[in-house]
């Protein structure tokens, strides 16, 4: 058993199947995938900030949801590409310790903006006369604080709490370090864990059962207004859809993490394993640009605009 608060520790993270054949094939497609993740969340934030028109309350924290998609990824990609270049799966310690935190920090920051998100579209729809006085833009920096502030500290104290814990095993069996394969490290009780882990999950999951408890609000509301149908198809549809990806990513991860078994094939737990980095920070931003009519056209019309720029810049 070493204490790994005094001494540094290596860990070793599980090898890619068939490394030595397919090294460079996984270094491109986790790269391609790397660069989407950047450039598709990052062109709607510049769109969001560069379009007057998308300076409202919805468009802002979706910009915000995808500046978190980037800051999660980045806790995963940039590592993930390192050891296929180098072909060594190790990381220490106190690596480790980060790597969990800003992947899971942007995990419970994300579902933390989808109930500011839910909150939103609640006044927007449900009570359309207050949503100016409601919504203000002090209001907004309080819930993106907000969102903010809570997720990264619940996962502060989280991971310290892991941090704190001796070690007597030095392998996680997965791609990345998250926090219940740290805590499976030691061999000492994990008690205080579990106890610390199902509150964030009462915690969260009241965030889940609020958000339903408000659709179930807006469907009501819809049925009476046409108008309000229409706002519930354009701007509700894609938070539902991104709602289910990322409950289906996090359960992935939960069952990976905590119920996974060696007996599963190794593709299986690879795909479990990467499902919570891959399919929210890819998908959510495609979801809202392509369903939100307002984005979609913002978003077509500077992409248009930069090629015609460039095509102009190489014929002079």
């Amino acid at each position: 058993m070493m204490d790994n608060m005094t001494y540094p520790v290596i860990l070793t993270l599980m090898v890619p199947k068939e490394t030595k054949s397919y090294r460079h094939v996984y270094f491109i497609c986790f790269l391609a995938l790397y660069v989407l993740i950047l450039s598709i969340n990052i062109r709607l934030v510049m769109v969001i900030v560069m379009e007057k028109a998308l300076h409202e309350p919805m468009y802002i924290f979706l910009g915000y949801l995808c500046v978190n998609g980037v800051y999660g990824a980045s806790g995963f990609y940039p590592k993930i590409l390192s050891d296929l270049i180098l072909d060594s799966y190790v990381i220490s310690s106190n690596m480790c310790t980060l790597q969990t935190f800003v992947i899971y920090s942007s995990l419970l920051s994300e579902i933390t903006i989808l109930t500011v998100m839910a909150y939103d579209r609640y006044v927007a729809i449900c009570k359309p006369l207050d949503y100016h006085s409601k919504l203000t833009k002090n209001t907004c920096v309080k819930l993106i604080l907000f969102s903010w502030i809570v997720p990264n500290s619940l996962s502060v104290a989280s991971v310290l709490l892991s941090k704190f814990r001796p070690f007597c095993k030095y392998h996680i069996d997965k791609l990345y370090c998250d926090n219940w394969s740290i805590v499976k490290l030691s061999c000492a009780s994990n008690f205080v864990n579990n106890v610390f882990g199902y509150a964030m999950t009462v915690i969260f999951l009241s965030f889940i059962v609020f958000i339903i408890v408000s659709y179930f609000e807006l469907i009501a509301a819809c049925k009476a207004s046409l108008v309000n149908r229409k706002k519930f198809w354009q701007t509700c549809l894609p938070h539902i859809f991104s709602l289910i990806n990322f409950t289906a990513a996090y359960l992935f991860d939960i069952m990976y993490s905590r119920y996974g078994a060696n007996d599963l094939p190794e593709s299986l737990r690879n795909f479990l394993a990467l499902e919570l980095v891959i399919v929210p920070p890819v998908f959510n931003p495609l979801i809202y640009g392509l369903t939100i009519r307002a984005v979609r056209k913002r978003v077509f019309t500077s992409c248009v605009a930069s090629r015609v720029n460039v095509s102009q810049t190489i014929k002079t």
